[in-house]
């Protein structure tokens, strides 16, 4: 007998995956979390019925929400993390030996046991002795920090369910006054390929564009996200991303990556002709 796990996309759209077990099935009090073994993307994980990352592509989203503002902000040294309890993104930002401090709020406790015990590859970034994990809500989090940080990533799931406060005018304000006078925010901006996609794309895109000065959408691909392409946010108060992108320098880190680099970088903030006008939509209304 065959076994599939099937997310759906849209009504109309869904994305099947073989599985050969589940490896764990569980309601914590904000999500119902699934783990599954497949031969194509090996373990992945799934909330509320979504996949979130798996053994196969998870690599893409780690290095393109961490990489990409290292890159560009000559010296980070105190980054917070919303969300990221798997701890694939600090994974990737302790391999910074100048970075001091990382501050990961998360929620949800159960789904960072789950990932520590079935995927130890990707939580060891939270064993560091940098690595601060917050077990709270990240809008109440943020409301009282004033200019401590120089990167925040916004790594939760999605503008829904019990972090749909993530996704709002306040929760961005909250960030702007976080972040120290040259800070970057790095958020992940969903897929506007689906037409039941495309406005929460486009809500996230004006929130963005009007708390902060710098506001750019940059792109990957991610065969588990929806239609397989998926876009980032790059918000900053000083910074941009291609004029102050500093190839020579993070070069020199040598860092290994599987999918980012620093020519990559500047080509992932071209976009399709699709995706510039709606963002460009959303930015006259502005005017």
């Amino acid at each position: 007998m065959e076994f599939w796990f099937s997310e759906f996309h849209t009504g109309n759209v869904k994305l099947s995956v073989r599985v050969n077990k589940q490896l764990f099935a569980g309601e914590s009090e904000y999500q119902r979390i699934d783990v599954f073994e497949s031969p194509e993307f090996g373990k992945f994980v799934a909330l509320d019925g979504e996949i979130v990352f798996s053994d196969a592509d998870e690599f893409v989203y780690d290095e393109m929400v961490t990489h990409v503002p290292m890159a560009v902000h000559p010296h980070v040294k105190n980054v917070l993390i919303i969300g990221g309890g798997d701890g694939g993104v600090a994974k990737e930002l302790i391999r910074y030996p100048d970075i001091e401090t990382i501050d990961v709020v998360e929620v949800d406790k159960m789904f960072v046991d789950v990932c520590r015990d079935i995927f130890p590859e990707v939580a060891a970034g939270m064993n560091d002795p940098r690595v601060n994990i917050h077990y709270e809500d990240g809008l109440r989090f943020l409301r009282n920090k004033r200019s401590q940080y120089d990167l925040i990533i916004n790594d939760s799931t999605d503008p829904f369910g019990h972090t749909e406060g993530l996704f709002t005018k306040e929760f961005y304000g909250s960030c702007y006054k976080a972040l120290r006078e040259d800070g970057i925010m790095v958020y992940q901006h969903g897929s506007p390929f689906y037409d039941e996609d495309e406005q929460a794309c486009r809500d996230m895109h004006r929130k963005v564009y009007r708390s902060f000065p710098i506001s750019r959408v940059y792109q990957a691909h991610i065969p588990t996200c929806p239609s397989g392409y998926w876009l980032f946010g790059f918000a900053s108060k000083k910074y941009h991303p291609l004029t102050d992108l500093d190839p020579e320098r993070w070069n020199k880190r040598h860092l290994k990556t599987w999918y980012y680099t620093t020519n990559l970088h500047t080509g992932a903030f071209m976009l399709p002709k699709y995706v510039e006008d709606l963002l460009e939509e959303e930015e006259r209304k502005h005017e």
